[in-house]
């Protein structure tokens, strides 16, 4: 079909040079010229194919027309409305009046609801006691007879106001058409054969190369785009700052265990038994297995000693010790669970034991410039970082997840102080792209001093809450075996927080979980702090 109506086009140009109007052409297989719109679509696929080769080209004619409604078509059929109230009542003085109840019956409810009215007004019918009866003795159907001059020829002679009236009454809908008008090409010829589109080996063997006609490469066509893969906004952010910390010489913490024990999550960070962070409606515990392995030993129990009774220069909470408050299993709350292992290998050497081959290479990524000042005492300066998922039993909000991220720096050496820390994260922060910063002394169990840190957020407009920091207090740390000299830098800040801030995001909902389309995030663009 599409070939013929493609020959038909051609045979036309060639016998009249141009097709002024597509609608005058008749389609095979058909006795009526194209007028419909359907028609036209069908001449439009042969239209862009024969152009696409430069064997015509063609301009398009918009034009409107109308077509019935549903109630429209069964007007043209039926009758309108109000001819057939007409023609369902008696004529006055020629039997009883039929009442509307009566006349639903007869020609249906929604006919007699409208036609009512408009029999009225047209003073066909009158009201003569609780019923209707004919007044005018014939009529004249405009209606019906408007519908079928639309149907047959797309408007009306009356013009657009009577138009508008039907529209009004949603008998007819407007529609858009088009026809083409058409002429000769550069490349035209009555032969529809389609040009070669590859050079095959039988035509360079054959040589039938030299006499085809081989379609022309469009070299300005944008191609079909490319689907892949895409990048959340949060692994982007999760990637610059990765690049931040190795740029300022941090090594990678590994920090694969989401289920920790009470013990490495609190305990050892010298978080009380008793904390309300522990409580079940602020921590996730496991119901299978309900209990982890035990903790080396020696630590154990210094530990618990320095919990329950005091010890380096502290007095302890003075509460009783749980073994199965420590031996409890639960999806940590922070990455700090995973630092305070790593630190307490770290801290191997300064024990007098042998070191752990992974966090010897990762001491081994740190220098420092500050030197004891007596015999070696095995410590090793560190500067550690890890970004990984924490769990909290949150109620979610505009800010807040009970799965997030946690970004989390550790700096190990002598004599670091407050100050340290304070400028060591305004660079930090700088470098990604936040300047506005404010500070505020704050309480953390495992750190004293200790600091919120908080930025200003322009599309919330208020300052948000984007990070904690301290220095790990001596009843933490010396337990681990570390010289009194050796000071820790802590801070944690959340990674959906900043990636708010950088892409304009005022609410965490919409950045992670099933409100974020997979459209914004292939359009997401790369960050750069």
């Amino acid at each position: 079909m599409a070939e013929a109506i493609q020959q038909l086009v051609l045979d036309t140009l060639d016998k009249h040079g141009t097709i002024k109007d597509t609608r005058t052409l008749t389609l095979p297989g058909h006795a009526d010229t194209a007028a419909s719109q359907d028609a036209q679509i069908i001449i439009l696929g042969a239209l862009n194919s024969l152009s696409s080769r430069e064997m015509i080209t063609y301009t398009t004619q918009e034009t409107l027309s109308h077509v019935l409604t549903a109630e429209g078509a069964s007007i043209a059929l039926n009758g309108s409305h109000e001819a057939r109230v007409w023609a369902a009542v008696p004529a006055k003085g020629e039997g009883q009046p039929l009442t509307p109840q009566d006349l639903e019956k007869k020609i249906g409810g929604e006919a007699a609801k409208v036609g009512q009215g408009r029999a009225f007004k047209n003073k066909w019918v009158a009201k003569e006691g609780s019923g209707l009866v004919k007044l005018a003795s014939t009529i004249d159907d405009t209606t019906q007879n408007e519908m079928r001059e639309v149907d047959s020829t797309g408007t009306l002679k009356a013009g657009e106001k009577a138009l508008a009236e039907l529209r009004k009454r949603k008998l007819i809908s407007q529609k858009k058409g088009q026809w083409f008008t058409v002429h000769k090409g550069p490349s035209f010829s009555t032969s529809t054969a389609k040009p070669e589109t590859d050079l095959t080996v039988d035509m360079l063997t054959s040589g039938a190369w030299k006499t085809s006609n081989f379609k022309k490469y469009n070299f300005e066509s944008e191609g079909i785009p490319t689907t892949g893969g895409a990048l959340h906004p949060l692994l982007k952010v999760r990637e610059e700052i990765r690049n931040i910390f190795l740029e300022m010489g941090f090594a990678e913490m590994p920090t694969s265990s989401f289920v920790e024990s009470g013990f490495w999550c609190f305990d050892a960070l010298f978080v009380p038994q008793q904390h309300p962070a522990r409580e079940v409606q602020d921590t996730f515990y496991l119901s299978d297995p309900a209990t982890a392995l035990d903790p080396p030993e020696a630590y154990y129990k210094t530990v618990s000693k320095v919990h329950e009774y005091g010890g380096f220069g502290s007095t302890g909470y003075r509460a009783p010790w749980s073994d199965a408050e420590s031996h409890k299993l639960l999806l940590r709350t922070h990455t700090t669970a995973s630092s305070a292992a790593i630190l307490w290998k770290l801290a191997a050497r300064c024990r007098g034991e042998k070191d752990d081959p992974d966090v010897e290479a990762l001491a081994a990524h740190t220098g420092s410039t500050r030197k004891t000042k007596g015999p070696d005492d095995g410590f090793r300066p560190a500067k550690l970082f890890s970004i990984d998922r924490v769990f909290r039993n949150e109620t979610m909000d505009a800010t807040h997840l009970a799965e997030f991220h946690q970004v989390e720096g550790v700096v190990a050496d002598r004599d670091l102080t407050l100050a340290d820390l304070i400028g060591f994260m305004r660079v930090f922060f700088k470098k990604m792209g936040i300047e506005n910063l404010r500070f505020k002394p704050a309480y953390n169990p495992y750190t004293e001093p200790s600091l919120e840190i908080f930025a200003f957020h322009p599309q919330l407009r208020k300052w948000v809450e984007v990070g904690n920091s301290g220095m790990f207090r001596p009843e933490m740390l010396e337990p681990m075996g570390f010289p009194k000299d050796v000071h820790v830098h802590g801070w944690g800040i959340s990674l959906e927080r900043p990636t708010m801030i950088r892409y304009g995001i005022n609410n965490i909902r919409t950045l992670v979980g099933h409100k974020n389309s997979i459209e914004s995030v292939e359009k997401s663009p790369a960050v750069r702090f």
